[in-house]
């Protein structure tokens, strides 16, 4: 996993100045919160980027800790002006390496899920089981969805700079699959700079692919959340969102057991 901390600080030099701000889908992050059993309480963000979420989530009231590893962190600061102090922590560090005080109500995982092997993973959820999520806690992760993914295969997109929404770059973007790792390779690049492309590797999961993942590590799947639809995992052969439109979904993961190996 060494390409994270570059690709995402390479990226967020690109996008930052457009998308280090607090907006609508921040909030409803934190109403899925609410939503899924945790009304207040200490809330542990993992890879949390600009810290628009983390910020947002500070502001509705909870306590939150938050861990980046890559350069987007240096902007939660600037994001947190008017948070009541002390009620936000942000650490800039490896989230598999990083020791915290927990235990926390919930783990959050937005859109990231997916960086690294299988074993990486279970690595990661074994540790919000064992360490992180107290009994009977909830974590939040957004998954890749490899059904679409897998539909995107090929594309590549021209992105022009536009300087009025903050976007002041001109790039490239190329989408590969692997249909034997089920895994999504995004490539960027400025077009004059090509032989400095950045790639992000992301292992997507069907929902029963999840299930197998989950396997001894203390944690269960109990929902999904597919674009504004919650379902349960049991058969739902009419899901048109996770089959073709949604590229990540939402897992409601509830601590059951210790966790650990």
């Amino acid at each position: 996993m060494d390409w994270v901390r570059e690709f995402y600080s390479r990226s967020g030099s690109w996008w930052g100045r457009a998308e280090a701000r607090v907006t609508d889908r921040d909030r409803r992050r934190v109403n899925l919160l609410r939503e899924h059993g945790v009304p207040d309480g200490r809330i542990l963000e993992l890879g949390s980027g600009y810290g628009t979420t983390a910020v947002a989530t500070a502001q509705a009231g909870f306590e939150v800790t938050a861990v980046e590893v890559s350069d987007r962190a240096d902007f939660t600061s600037g994001l947190a002006r008017d948070v009541t102090p002390g009620i936000l922590t942000v650490h800039k560090a490896d989230f598999y390496a990083i020791e915290l005080d927990g235990p926390f109500d919930a783990v959050c995982y937005w859109n990231g899920f997916g960086v690294g092997s299988d074993a990486d993973q279970r690595r990661l959820l074994d540790r919000i089981a064992s360490r992180w999520l107290r009994p009977g806690g909830v974590a939040l992760v957004d998954v890749f969805n490899p059904f679409v993914w897998a539909s995107w295969a090929g594309d590549e997109e021209h992105r022009l700079p536009n300087p009025t929404a903050g976007y002041d770059y001109e790039l490239r973007e190329r989408i590969q699959f692997d249909p034997v790792t089920c895994t999504a390779i995004d490539t960027w690049w400025e077009p004059a700079t090509a032989d400095r492309a950045i790639t992000q590797s992301l292992r997507c999961y069907t929902p029963a692919d999840l299930m197998l993942l989950l396997g001894g590590t203390g944690l269960t799947l109990t929902a999904i959340v597919v674009g504004e639809e919650t379902s349960t995992v049991t058969s739902h052969p009419g899901l048109v969102g996770l089959l073709r439109e949604e590229f990540e979904y939402l897992a409601i993961l509830h601590r059951t057991t210790d966790g650990g190996p």
